[in-house]
């Protein structure tokens, strides 16, 4: 999600980045060398930031193979969030774990057509990386948005910038597919940024969702608009849609593709607020994480991401969960373009083969606190890992 974007307002692909990316490489490493076949498995996808490293920090504390990162464009490009994965990576000594870059566009959506949809059903309170292009904002340290997607703002690095690189001998979906098929039904998908990565993975192989462990989401907000009218326009922020409204198609493919499971966080990432207490619970350990965390994450937004992440980790998490069948808005013509619509399976549309969903409506807060402090306090590093 956006947080990390817009409380960083000071510093808001699959084509060849060789021009593009810093020249040395982080050394090798086989997260299965030294783990159990049990141990689980994740891939998280996400338009990464540089205080959004979390959610991965979550996962190896938990035990999980990080198998690798994958960015795609949602607050920013693919290319700018990558770095910033490499980035967050190289500053805890975790630049061993792989990192793919993502299409640098949605499957149909560009700039242009969302700038035209907003002028004919209103302006989103947050744009994501198709916000107009502002070369001044970006060279007082905001990420790059619109104009040409290899663009890199190197003002946005607060957490420094990447001397290791990108994989560079396969896409992010390429990726994706490959160690689903190597480990069939044991990898988790986890997604907080745009779908298009998970999509075009799908349309690789129609293998890769069935053989897949699961598919979890941050996003799908469902019965907000209200929200969205009646508080100011950081309420509306909160719950706005940009992860699926970036590329509503996408998001449709992922949702009806044949996972095992799906979860949603949606709302339920709302519940957890980050307030300035836990910011400095959090720093009573110092380290190169709590240090972003404490000068940079900001007490605006929810921990969008981290619950995602931790109900992927914890299930028992979810203090409230519901399930129905989701659609997708695809129709350009809707002010709801890009939305999910939910369904009881008596009424679910015949013509489709919609999914059913598990909807989390509640989350264990200090569980999630707790999952989060551990994470960022006592993370490992490469040398860890390779024990």
């Amino acid at each position: 999600m956006h947080l990390v974007a817009k409380s960083f307002a000071a510093f808001t692909a699959l084509g060849s980045l060789a021009s593009a990316l810093p020249k040395s490489t982080p050394p090798a490493y086989n997260a299965t060398s030294n783990t159990t076949a049990c141990q689980p498995k994740v891939i998280l996808d996400n338009d990464w930031s540089p205080a959004g490293f979390i959610p991965y920090l979550q996962a190896l504390s938990a035990g999980w193979e990080v198998l690798g990162l994958v960015s795609d464009t949602a607050n920013s490009w693919a290319l700018q969030t990558g770095l910033h994965a490499l980035a967050t990576l190289e500053v805890g000594d975790l630049g061993c774990i792989p990192v793919y870059l993502g299409s640098d566009y949605p499957l149909l959506n560009t700039p242009k057509l969302f700038q035209a949809w907003e002028y004919v059903h209103g302006v989103l309170p947050w744009e994501g990386a198709f916000a107009p292009e502002n070369l001044t904002a970006e060279a007082e340290g905001s990420d790059p948005t619109s104009g040409n997607p290899k663009r890199i703002s190197r003002a946005a690095f607060t957490e420094g910038f990447p001397n290791i690189t990108a994989q560079s001998d396969m896409s992010a979906a390429e990726f994706m597919v490959q160690q689903v098929r190597k480990y069939p039904g044991e990898v988790s998908i986890y997604s907080a940024g745009a779908l298009t990565n998970i999509a075009l993975a799908v349309r690789m192989d129609p293998s890769f969702a069935s053989n897949a462990k699961e598919l979890v989401i941050m996003g799908g907000y469902i019965d907000v608009n209200l929200l969205q009218t009646t508080g100011s326009v950081l309420l509306a922020d909160l719950n706005s849609d940009i992860n699926l409204m970036i590329d509503p198609e996408a998001s449709k493919i992922a949702f009806t593709a044949d996972f095992p499971n799906i979860t949603f966080a949606g709302n339920v990432a709302n519940q957890v607020m980050s307030t300035q207490s836990f910011l400095n619970e959090l720093h009573e350990v110092v380290n190169p994480y709590t240090d972003l965390i404490y000068n940079y994450y900001g007490t605006q937004f929810p921990f969008w991401d981290e619950t995602a992440a931790a109900l992927m980790l914890d299930p028992s998490l979810a203090l409230n969960s519901t399930s129905f069948y989701v659609d997708v808005d695809t129709s350009y013509a809707s002010p709801s373009y890009g939305n999910i619509h939910a369904y009881q399976k008596a009424l679910a549309p015949r013509g489709q083969d919609l999914k059913k969903v598990n909807y989390v409506l509640e989350i264990d807060e200090a569980g999630l606190k707790a999952q989060i402090k551990k994470a960022v306090q006592q993370p490992p590093t490469c040398a860890d890992l390779s024990r």
